[in-house]
């Protein structure tokens, strides 16, 4: 039997092993095109966590080194290291805390949000012109998914 949580049929067996064989394909295809999509960057100058804070940043908005080092899922002096690599890059800029002046609050420039934009402007070039191998059916499949891992990204 599966050690993968399932709905109300986890108790059908060829279902589980329908669901595991799915979240197995899931997992290696994600981590795959994840792989292909990163290498799509505009500035290569950037790491990968660097672009995944201004990408952050970009969602929610202006945030403490504290803030941004939880939803990054790091310790807070990596975090407090990689604001300082943005700052330095003109990429991002460190206000006072409006309410503990203890407390920084880090923004990102016009020049991040600029190059936010061009970076997703060519990973959805990218996205698109592979994607333009799929047949109608393939599409109607990619659009229909496309809330679901969306939901899954934010779980």
């Amino acid at each position: 039997m599966s050690d993968l949580p399932h709905g109300d049929d986890s108790g059908d067996i060829e279902n589980d092993a329908e669901n595991d064989a799915a979240v197995n394909a899931l997992r290696s295809a994600v981590m795959r095109l994840g792989r292909r999509l990163k290498h799509q960057r505009v500035d290569e100058s950037l790491s990968p966590t660097e672009m995944s804070v201004l990408g952050t940043l970009a969602r929610c908005g202006s945030a403490t080194p504290g803030e941004l080092a939880r939803k990054e899922h790091v310790q807070p002096p990596s975090m407090t290291r990689i604001v300082a690599l943005l700052e330095a890059k003109g990429l991002v800029r460190l206000e006072p805390h409006p309410d503990d002046r203890r407390q920084k609050v880090v923004s990102q420039t016009e020049r991040a949000e600029a190059m936010l934009e061009e970076s997703r402007r060519k990973r959805n070039v990218w996205l698109a012109t592979l994607a333009e191998g799929l047949d109608e059916d393939e599409w109607a499949k990619l659009r229909a998914a496309a809330p679901v891992l969306e939901k899954l990204a934010h779980l």
